[in-house]
């Protein structure tokens, strides 16, 4: 896979697919505010080097799932503004996708400058199912450019125009947050170093059954909360209440329980759960075992006992992949599993890594200093289905 080092980028077009998907809330004036610039500011490293390098920066991302629409609460002017402070230079917006407004701004860039075009989505054919349709807004995109750099890490499980298509068609490289991505997912995946424990939470068990199974084969311990918590403690007899359950995977997860038990993998479950009466901060909760979860409440977080159960099976760790939250983070009565896992996870005495999605945006919410882990993954989607050992498109169009 080449870098952007191997590319001749001084005084080229160079076309950079980003993932500036991040969080938007309206401001009250008529405009729209990021509430979180993660996203934007992992880019940075990639985008600053090529504009050291007398690049012509042009880059492409979306934002939502505008469906082919130009809806403007799903534009990335914002995002323009932002980048543009943290660049400290200005940044030119294209109003459109591939037409006259970002033709006009490609044409309009000097050595080192950034112009960043309107969300790729607004164009239907970047999701389209039919070739044909995505390579003609990738030969579009490819028209704006000399080189392609990949850099957004979070569609690189998509077949996407400006995801794969475009890469095709121009000589392409991998941004150094790809790159770093991609090493740190094939050094978990390929030879940890032991122990090797995944905390994986999150609401379903069904989104991680590919995870899961392929885990089983290699990981030495795996700690499961959230949501998806409440089907496996259903599938070994207790009953959950009005919490979360998937009950028509119930046979699939005792499966899993077999298996885990026949490879030697150590399966952290919790003992005590947060239950309330409503989903709501305000509702009346409590702490209750496991095995003692009534009627009309449901679970909404680990308890105590298991969050230093959690941590003591995290202690000794050499590898921690961590992929979705504990409880409903984002309700403060709910938060203190997910930050209890978290700050275990800062005491790794070895590689740990934050799977992106929920779980990095707790990490942020919560006020957990980033500084103690390893890696923070921008992909959640595709840190999933790089668990999960499948192929990424976008991952393996840069190997071609």
């Amino acid at each position: 896979m080449k870098t952007i080092d191997d590319l001749d980028v001084a005084g080229r077009r160079v076309l950079v697919r980003t993932d500036f998907n991040v969080p938007l809330e309206d401001a009250g004036d008529g405009t729209r505010r990021i509430t979180d610039d993660g996203r934007i500011r992992a880019a940075l490293p990639t985008i600053e080097a090529l504009r050291g390098r007398g690049a012509r920066v042009v880059l492409v991302a979306h934002l939502g799932r505008p469906k082919g629409e130009a809806k403007p609460e799903l534009s990335l002017a914002p995002v323009a503004a932002r980048l543009g402070e943290l660049l400290g230079t200005p940044v030119a917006f294209a109003t459109d996708v591939t037409g006259p407004s970002a033709q006009a701004a490609v044409a309009g860039l000097g050595d080192g400058d950034v112009a960043l075009l309107e969300n790729v989505r607004y164009d239907a054919r970047e999701t389209s199912k039919d070739s044909a349709e995505r390579g003609a807004l990738a030969a579009e995109l490819a028209s704006l450019a000399d080189v392609f750099v990949s850099e957004g890490f979070g569609v690189v499980h998509r077949e996407q125009a400006s995801v794969t298509d475009v890469a095709r068609l121009l000589p392409h490289a991998a941004g150094q947050l790809v790159l770093s991505e991609v090493q740190v997912f094939r050094k978990v995946l390929g030879d940890p170093d032991r122990p090797y424990a995944v905390v994986l939470g999150g609401s379903k068990v069904s989104d991680k059954l590919g995870v899961i199974n392929n885990l089983l084969q290699s990981v030495d311990r795996l700690l499961v909360g959230g949501g998806m918590c409440f089907t496996f403690l259903a599938a070994e007899g207790h009953g959950v209440g009005s919490s979360l359950l998937e009950a028509d995977q119930i046979e699939t997860v005792k499966g899993l329980i077999a298996t885990a038990e026949e490879k030697g993998v150590e399966l952290v479950l919790p003992v005590d759960v947060v239950v309330a009466t409503a989903f709501s901060a305000d509702a009346e909760h409590k702490v209750v075992a496991v095995d003692s979860i009534e009627d009309g409440w449901m679970g909404l977080d680990i308890g105590p006992n298991s969050r230093v159960l959690f941590a003591r099976a995290l202690s000794d760790a050499r590898t921690v992949v961590w992929n979705g939250p504990m409880g409903v983070f984002e309700m403060a009565p709910y938060a203190e599993g997910t930050r209890a896992v978290a700050e275990a996870i800062t005491h790794v005495d070895g590689l740990s890594v934050v799977g992106g999605g929920d779980s990095a945006a707790a990490v942020r919410l919560l006020g957990i200093d980033e500084s103690g882990f390893s890696h923070i993954s921008t992909g959640g989607g595709a840190s999933l289905e790089f668990l999960e050992g499948r192929v990424l498109p976008g991952i393996a169009v840069l190997e071609d």
